[in-house]
């Protein structure tokens, strides 16, 4: 894949994050950093002028669109561009106008693509185990019962981030769909574990306040696996490997495992952090996590070798 190519499959990225024009200053901060980021990545395109030129309309969806000639290519853009707009959620309706347009603008068929759009709509709609609240623990046994919580809560933490660390080193484009939702799950159930009633909408709300943008994160995904030739199909042969994945891929790994310590400490503690606090704490988890994944990246890879989309959506709807 050339880096016009690469160019383009990035710009149209871009459009897809855009396109519901509702974006968060914070989210558009933290795709501006990844865009700037991958740029130091070797041989990698532009991508802070690519950043610009997209937010500021410069560039135009039908001129990255022309750059893809081959029909692998066109149709990796589509599939890139579905993940993207249902990052944070389900679709808005300018999301699904824009997906439709740049299908057209594709020429890809609708049959081309049912199947996949089926499979992201389901990995997107996941719905969490009932709200209500657990019953009070009796204060005798607060203490006996926290213990055992904390050490199974690590135990879930760090099965999450192995996971979607592997999850981020397989080629596919459903995979790193599958992060957000088992992220959202995995908050889900630290906060009940707490007592805590929560809902999709505050286990999402709860991970943008920690700054972890939902829509930048599959960005940064997917540019990582783009610039390290482990996206894409040509002749049916997938470019890259699981064993060219070096320590610079499963970042997922360190976000989820940062995310549910954070989400940890946070229900735990009664829920007292501001939003500034959260940041800076999940900022300072961040690092070490780093260094644990470096410690773990071989059962990642283990892991990776083992996964297929069967058993990523049992994991994502709880079976």
């Amino acid at each position: 894949m050339t880096s016009e190519q690469q160019e383009a499959l990035l710009g149209i990225a871009l459009f897809a994050a855009f396109a519901d024009g509702a974006k968060a200053d914070s989210e558009r901060e933290e795709i501006r950093r990844i865009a700037q980021s991958l740029a130091a990545e070797s041989g990698a395109p532009n991508l802070p002028r690519l950043y610009q030129e997209v937010l500021l309309k410069r560039l135009k969806l039908e001129a990255a669109v022309q750059k893809l000639s081959d029909p692998s290519h066109r149709q990796l853009a589509y599939e890139m561009a579905v993940c993207v707009c249902d990052a944070d959620g389900q679709q808005t309706e300018a999301e699904r106008c824009f997906l439709a347009d740049l299908r057209d603008q594709l020429a890809l068929e609708p049959a081309q693509t049912q199947a996949f759009d089926a499979q992201a709509s389901a990995l997107a709609g996941i719905e969490l185990p009932g709200n209500a609240a657990l019953p009070p623990v009796a204060e005798s046994a607060a203490a006996v019962a926290l213990a055992s919580s904390d050490a199974e809560l690590d135990r879930s933490i760090l099965n999450h981030a192995l996971v979607n660390g592997a999850l981020e080193l397989l080629p596919q484009s459903w995979a790193s769909m599958a992060i957000i939702p088992l992220q959202v799950k995995m908050v889900y159930g630290i906060g009940k574990a707490h007592g805590v009633s929560l809902d999709q909408g505050h286990v999402r709300e709860f991970i943008a306040a920690a700054g972890v943008g939902l829509t930048s994160q599959y960005l940064e995904q997917f540019g990582r696996k783009l610039l390290g030739g482990l996206l894409g199909k040509i002749a049916g042969k997938t470019l890259g490997g699981i064993g060219s994945a070096g320590t610079g891929m499963a970042l997922s790994f360190a976000t989820t495992y940062a995310l549910g310590q954070l989400a940890k400490g946070y229900y735990a503690g009664g829920r007292v952090m501001n939003t500034a606090l959260l940041r800076e704490t999940y900022q300072g988890l961040l690092e070490p996590a780093r260094q644990l994944q470096k410690q773990y990246l071989p059962q990642i890879q283990q892991k990776a070798a083992t996964l297929d989309a069967a058993q990523v959506m049992a994991m994502v709807r709880g079976k």
